[in-house]
């Protein structure tokens, strides 16, 4: 799934391309990608894109007073530039083609999504915060008003385990499976340490390490093609998803927790005091 440092890339391919320009059709090819009808996609024809915008994972494109198109690239989705589209519309079926954006004087994007579960979600509003999942955002981890202090707060409330809060949308905006290990790694956490029980300089480790990683991730994705995000992704990744082999920091075997649908990858010496963490839905430390 695509998170922040990788929608921010997109942010900046998108603004490049598309400010100045104006959207002749957007055309739907699965009619489950459309979350909404009013203003329908039809009021998008004709208007010039003024802004492309991060929220979190979503991506907006402004037009100005008109309407915005908000997606949601999901598990699953991709955006994939076109200096030259097909003249004919798209065709609806099983292929991965889920939306097309045709630009006046040729060119344009799609938006794919590969399997069988299909959640990538296109919204066409007045404002970006009638989409409901950019309303429940919590702030954003970039910003300069994400503060120590801030992020100490976010962290102070129930009995939550750190991997689960920093993947909270409502709680910290952007941050999702992969890199919410990264972080920790980087800060030598266990993922279900609970959030509520770090002390105030472990917190600032924490805070710090987040930051950082997502700094650095969004330079490292910094003016790729958009059909390079992927592999710039993986190849910048410490711990996620490289199961069994060598920490970088210490050498020891990256280990993964296993659920329903997802996984965590960690490493034992750097963050769990070298124990490994039972694979199971609720883990607690093998005794």
């Amino acid at each position: 799934m695509p998170e922040l440092p990788e929608v921010e890339a997109l942010a900046g391919f998108l603004t490049e391309r598309l400010v100045g320009r104006t959207v002749e059709r957007v055309l739907p090819a699965a009619v489950s990608v459309l979350k909404t009808y009013d203003p329908p996609l039809g009021a998008l024809d004709g208007r010039e894109v003024t802004a492309v915008r991060r929220y979190g994972k979503f991506l907006g494109l402004a037009t100005g007073d008109g309407p915005h198109l908000v997606f949601h690239l999901a598990r699953a989705g991709w955006l994939r530039w076109r200096d030259t589209l097909p003249d004919a519309p798209p065709r609806p079926g099983k292929g991965p083609l889920a939306l097309r954006v045709r630009l006046a004087g040729g060119g344009g994007f799609d938006l794919t999504e590969a399997g069988t579960q299909k959640r990538l979600a296109v919204y066409c509003v007045r404002d970006p915060a009638d989409v409901p999942g950019i309303a429940r955002l919590g702030p954003d981890p970039l910003a300069p008003e994400f503060t120590l202090e801030v992020f100490a707060g976010l962290l102070s409330g129930g009995r939550r385990q750190l991997k689960g809060v920093l993947r909270d949308q409502g709680v910290i905006a952007g941050i999702g499976n992969a890199y919410s290990d990264e972080i920790l790694h980087a800060a030598r956490m266990s993922p279900f340490r609970l959030a509520a029980g770090l002390t105030e300089e472990e917190t600032a480790v924490l805070y710090e390490a987040l930051g950082t990683t997502l700094r650095e991730a969004v330079e490292r994705s910094r003016g790729q093609a958009a059909a390079d995000l992927k592999a710039e992704k993986k190849t910048g990744l410490r711990v996620h998803g490289r199961t069994g082999q060598p920490c970088p920091v210490c050498g020891d075997m990256i280990r993964e927790v296993s659920f329903s649908d997802s996984s965590l990858q960690y490493c034992p010496t750097c963050q769990t005091g070298g124990k490994p963490l039972a694979d199971r839905r609720l883990s607690k430390l093998l005794k």
